[in-house]
């Protein structure tokens, strides 16, 4: 199984680097992050652009086995879809592989049953239906322009459960890659296709349909294509690493199956950032100077 990370520059650069409590944090938890995917998956691939590259491999040095420039296709793009980077990275896998996010360690490999699985992730994250978390403006805005949205989509929004489902990405991936490509090219097909650019524009702030974009539309793939007859990725499932959003987070299960995610508010928060600079330090205290040393010229 191939190990994969994808940096698309713009969004870091437009907005995202403000999620980071330092500059520092967010280049030593690249760092911590591929090294410790490493001891488990020798094949690491980088999928990012031009100044990513220059930045995590050019000044880094962080040892990837492949790097692709291919997110360079994404310089015209609205940097607020900050998941166009990760759907591409997903929709060129050709074989078995994990995506880990920059703020995801693996620090044990993934067990062989979830390796093996047709599609893994993270955890599953559910939402009740009667709140909206921007499934409903996107539906209000095709609709009124007319435009078309994925049948999947569709589908799943017309199911009348209780709650929905969206897949946790800090790792995605599986030994089904014909499937994940087809959600993937899907999904940036919905995202960039000109005939849709009115409906989107309707919406003025993408960062926050990203993820339903991204996680909920997974989601809805995996049950209609599980379901319909005459799908070429009929039965086709995820496995989880944890069994719920909650699981993810107790500490002791966490440290147990040996994975850590920094998400959301944790990146902010100024103890976890000293526990990553003592991590690095002691770990790869080269790469801790590299870091230093970048940020203390981009000062000068």
């Amino acid at each position: 199984m191939r190990a994969v990370w994808s940096f698309w520059s713009r969004p870091f650069q437009d907005h995202r680097n403000n999620i980071w409590c330092k500059p520092l944090h967010h280049l030593l938890a690249w760092g911590l992050s591929v090294q410790a995917a490493r001891r488990h998956y020798a094949e690491t691939v980088l999928i990012t652009d031009r100044p990513g590259k220059k930045l995590l491999v050019d000044q880094l040095g962080l040892p990837f086995a492949e790097v692709s420039t291919e997110l360079d296709r994404l310089n015209d793009a609205d940097p607020d879809w900050w998941a166009l980077g990760k759907l591409i990275a997903y929709s060129l896998q050709d074989r078995p592989f994990i995506h880990i996010d920059n703020d995801a360690f693996l620090w044990k490999p993934l067990p062989s049953s979830l390796a093996e699985a047709p599609v893994l992730a993270q955890c599953p994250e559910q939402f009740p239906r009667d709140v909206n978390y921007g499934e409903a403006d996107i539906d209000r805005v095709f609709a009124d322009s007319g435009a078309q949205l994925p049948v999947e989509w569709e589908w799943a929004r017309s199911r009348g459960e209780m709650s929905y489902r969206m897949e946790n990405c800090g790792i995605l991936g599986g030994s089904c890659p014909e499937f994940l490509r087809y959600y993937a090219q899907t999904a940036i097909h919905w995202i960039l296709n000109p005939d849709h650019a009115p409906a989107w524009s309707r919406l003025m702030n993408k960062r926050n349909y990203t993820v339903m974009v991204e996680q909920f539309f997974l989601s809805a793939c995996l049950d209609y294509h599980r379901h319909h007859p005459g799908s070429p990725y009929r039965g086709v499932r995820v496995k989880y690493l944890f069994p719920s959003w909650d699981q993810a987070y107790v500490i002791n299960h966490a440290a147990r199956v040996g994975y850590t995610h920094l998400i959301s508010g944790a990146k902010s928060n100024p103890s976890v950032g000293r526990r990553l600079e003592e991590r690095v330090r002691r770990d790869d205290p080269a790469y801790f100077r590299r870091c230093e040393n970048l940020l203390s010229q981009r000062r000068s």
